[in-house]
């Protein structure tokens, strides 16, 4: 076996570089040099436009409609960058924290002509390195990662592996007892791509052979732990818990998906937005990001390795229920969880209801 990286070590290499500032290559048809916007130093983008051409900003097609720029490459836009362009406007291009202080930017230019892959597969490193999805790009000659001794990216063997879901392993399981239940176990499951690890909590010992009170819950620090008003994630955790207690079985799925799989720091970004007047799906946006970056697929991959095939699910997602049934998990009841309703959150909660089809 060689000792080299194969091509997921590799993205787990560039996805690790850009969140310290440093460009990796993406080789495709045309070699091109990325560095995340939000990582990116004076110093390293002046040595970027040194060394390459046509350099843009690899935005998406969200934070290009919140900047009127035109997205002519489906759901990426490349804004041109003149070579006067300071780091303050790329990040203020990249990030909207600023956006009603300075509403005017531009005029933003565009390319609609060449090669795009290379730009999309460093916009979704940048959103798997969980950082702003927004990329400075310059095409280069292929002897510049060498030269430099930077990560190579092999577009045509990361095309495969960059929108899946890397399989799951366990790792460890050990008796937790819990305040709801003493016959509490704790499952740690580690993704083969040097992702975030994700957790089962048994209560009990459930009967495979029968439909389990399951949950599918993101991991959220601001609900969870500290008891945040800004949303109704503690109340479902500590909900369901108690539910599952109370009927003495049951499987709590903790996935590491916080910010609707944004991260934190991009989450307090959203949060930041939304006390300027933006509801949740309005927020992430602007930041570039989807209604919800999750994969819930993750869940039905985790019940599956315990031994389960059919769940009743809590939920007030019909997306979660759906999911469920196409990944070969049966919902054979979905049970609400209605709890946690504060007046900082009942117009997140609506905004879910109303344009994400929660069940409120």
């Amino acid at each position: 076996m060689p000792l080299g990286p194969d091509i997921i070590e590799t993205l787990a290499r560039a996805r690790s570089d850009l969140r310290m500032g440093v460009p990796v290559v993406i080789a495709g048809a045309v070699p091109v040099l990325a560095v995340a916007a939000e990582t990116l130093s004076a110093a390293r983008l002046e040595a970027m436009r040194a060394m390459g051409r046509d350099p843009v900003l690899a935005i998406t097609a969200w934070r290009a409609e919140t900047l009127k720029a035109r997205a002519y490459d489906g759901d990426l836009a490349r804004i041109v960058v003149a070579p006067d362009t300071g780091l303050a406007v790329l990040q203020a291009l990249a990030d909207p924290k600023d956006d009603l202080a300075t509403p005017m930017k531009g005029p933003l230019r565009s390319a609609r002509d060449g090669d795009a892959s290379g730009h999309l597969a460093a916009i979704r490193l940048c959103k798997a390195a969980r950082l702003l999805p927004a990329a400075f790009c310059v095409t280069v000659d292929a002897h510049v990662a060498a030269d430099h001794g930077l990560t190579v990216v092999d577009l045509d063997a990361a095309q495969p592996h960059l929108n899946a879901r890397s399989p799951l392993h366990p790792v460890v399981q050990a008796r937790l007892p819990l305040e709801v239940s003493e016959a509490g176990r704790l499952h740690v499951f580690r993704p083969e791509d040097g992702g975030e690890e994700h957790y089962a909590v048994e209560i009990g010992r459930p009967d495979r052979s029968k439909p389990v009170l399951s949950r599918l819950h993101s991991a959220c620090f601001t609900g969870d732990l500290m008891g945040s008003l800004k949303c109704d994630c503690g109340p479902q955790l500590r909900g369901a818990l108690a539910q599952m207690g109370a009927e003495g079985a049951g499987v709590l799925l903790y996935l590491n998906q916080e910010g609707r799989g944004i991260g934190l720091a991009n989450k307090m970004r959203a949060y930041a937005l939304q006390d300027q007047g933006f509801d949740t799906v309005e927020a992430n946006h602007r930041l570039g990001f989807e209604d919800d970056e999750r994969d819930f697929r993750l869940g039905s991959d985790i019940l599956s390795s315990l031994g389960f095939r059919s769940v009743r699910l809590m939920t007030n997602n019909p997306a979660k229920v759906a999911m469920m049934e196409a990944s070969g998990i049966a919902v054979a009841e979905r049970v609400p969880l209605k709890v946690g309703e504060t007046a900082h959150n009942r117009l997140y909660l609506a905004t879910k209801a109303a344009k994400s089809g929660h069940l409120l």
